[in-house]
């Protein structure tokens, strides 16, 4: 099933410049191995060596945070919309 992943900025240099990438993947965890194989490093920037998120990024599906829905086991579907937003922090 075919997903839409919007990349940050930031990540881009990982992805050959590319701000979207359409990938296979039935749940987060599904999506963050597919990216991993496409782009060989990226992994590392967005999980911990646990392979958990790392905090500073946020991700949602069809913009609901997945924290509130089921972290990385979150479900996706075909046509979904997968977006990457690093955390912003200031004062």
């Amino acid at each position: 099933m075919a997903v839409q992943v919007l990349i940050p900025t930031p990540l881009q240099k990982f992805t050959n410049d590319e701000a979207s990438v359409d990938l296979d993947a039935s749940s987060v965890d599904g999506l963050i191995d597919a990216l991993e194989g496409r782009y060989p490093g990226i992994k590392g920037r967005l999980c911990d060596e646990a392979g958990k998120l790392r905090r500073f990024l946020n991700v949602y599906v069809n913009s609901e945070d997945i924290r509130f829905l089921d972290n990385q086991a979150t479900s996706l579907s075909d046509g979904d919309e997968v977006s990457i937003v690093p955390a912003v922090a200031g004062g």
